[in-house]
């Protein structure tokens, strides 16, 4: 059977965030496209109780066929790991899109600083629409075409429903708590990440980390991108994709 492309997308966004990408991207390769949403997000509106990272990766698993591969921007890169090791039957390669097995910094490691994300956790109950536009901002920071990558983001998420405030509270918690690190190390299929030079998220210092954790991943840099190379480098990106396709 072919192997199938499965788009998972990161925090508070939706499906529709690939809309643009997966039309030129099935011109380019014969691998059926799958998108999904994550619970509580987009069309998905149904969150499995209680909401935790184990019942989401479930959620997930049980719409893939064997032998998937996996293609997780943010926050969609860390569930899919999650489901490569539990769900291993489920995953022939995994491709994180800006995405880590850990994304807080500490001593040793680049990630987001704490209390960004601790920022964002409180203000996310006192007005939900202010926090997801100023994490956006964050995402598109240091791109030559941020306002617009912004702009097409944004398009994405009001062209479905809004998520739902258990999603996001607690998808902010994965963000901030879940180590996946020594997961992340012990997985035997085929890794690869696509990061941005640029990106605030996941700091370029982070990847040569991830690649040290695990001899099965290999990354590719794209010099002028931020946190959503997909958008605002999509040649570049589809480029990549075919390459690691190859693979």
């Amino acid at each position: 059977m072919q192997n199938e492309c499965v788009f998972l997308h990161g925090w508070g966004m939706n499906k529709n965030v690939w809309q643009l990408l997966i039309p030129e991207l099935k011109s380019e390769i014969s691998m059926p496209i799958k998108t999904l949403d994550l619970p509580g997000f987009g069309n998905e509106i149904t969150c499995p109780q209680p909401y935790n990272l184990v019942n989401v990766a479930n959620h997930i698993a049980t719409k893939l066929a064997d032998n998937s591969i996996l293609i997780g921007w943010s926050l969609g890169g860390l569930i899919s790991l999650y489901i490569a090791k539990h769900y291993p039957e489920k995953v022939a390669k995994v491709i994180l899109v800006a995405s880590s097995p850990y994304f807080t910094e500490q001593d040793n490691w680049s990630g987001i600083k704490p209390d960004v994300l601790k920022a964002f956790m409180s203000q996310l109950s006192t007005n939900t629409n202010k926090t997801i536009d100023r994490f956006l901002a964050i995402q598109a920071m240091g791109s030559d075409s941020a306002k617009q990558d912004i702009k097409q983001l944004k398009q994405s998420i009001k062209s479905a429903p809004e998520p739902q405030k258990i999603a996001l509270s607690i998808g902010l918690d994965f963000l901030l708590t879940e180590d996946l690190r020594s997961l992340f190390s012990e997985l035997s299929m085929p890794l690869y990440g696509i990061f941005g030079a640029l990106d605030a998220l996941v700091p370029i210092k982070a990847v040569a980390k991830i690649h040290a954790l695990n001899p099965n991943f290999s990354a590719e840099i794209i010099p002028k991108a931020s946190h959503a190379p997909f958008i605002s480098h999509k040649p570049d990106f589809i480029k990549l994709i075919k390459k690691i396709l190859k693979n």
